[in-house]
């Protein structure tokens, strides 16, 4: 119950997006997707307390099962790993994690822990957030990793700049910007050396 008083509180006050962790449960979490597709609202996940269970070898869930069942309860935003940053991120692991969230339709692909074909149909797809520990000096990486179809939230990223949240927000979408359009013109943007140029030069 206080759950949808503070959402209808955000609202009230202008917000599009509510947050919600995952620790809440997934009864409470399919609820509250249903009254954010009501009350036309997004729905962003944290996944705090995952790691209790989805990173125990000899017990527990795995991931890219939260993934799934965040997908079907109607989630719109979950964080789903960052590869470079503070978090755990084996560049194949997270890609599957992102697979299961972004794609309508998954083959077979052992690398990416994806164990048999899934068609999801018809049923919305889940945006992937990466976040945690992630700066402008990285987004050679993230581009490569993490592709277009990702939020990337720079929290200490921005506020930590030298010279201010103003010029840690401009360096986020300038680094951003220059990585993209170096790819898109056939840089070599992920080389350890060409890539951190761009972002100097940016």
């Amino acid at each position: 119950e206080e759950v949808y008083k503070r959402a209808e509180y955000a609202k009230a006050i202008g917000s599009i997006v509510i947050m919600i962790d995952l620790v809440m449960g997934y009864t409470a979490i399919q609820s509250i997707a249903y009254w954010s597709r009501e009350n036309d609202m997004l729905l962003h996940l944290h996944r705090a307390g995952n790691s209790t269970y989805a990173r125990q070898k000899n017990h527990g869930i795995n991931f890219r099962v939260i993934c799934k069942w965040m997908r079907m309860s109607g989630v719109d935003h979950i964080h789903a790993g960052t590869v470079v940053g503070k978090l755990e991120g084996d560049p194949l692991m997270i890609k599957g994690f992102y697979d299961i969230l972004r794609l309508t339709e998954l083959e077979v692909n052992l690398p990416f822990g994806i164990f048999f074909e899934m068609d999801w149909a018809s049923l919305r797809r889940c945006m992937p957030v990466a976040s945690g520990g992630i700066h402008c000096g990285q987004m050679h990486q993230l581009i490569h990793y993490l592709g277009d179809d990702v939020v990337l939230q720079f929290g200490g990223g921005t506020i930590g700049h030298p010279d201010g949240i103003q010029a840690g927000a401009t360096a986020n979408r300038v680094a951003l910007e220059a990585m993209v359009l170096a790819r898109n013109e056939g840089a070599d943007y992920f080389n350890n050396q060409v890539g951190p140029q761009i972002l100097r030069d940016a």
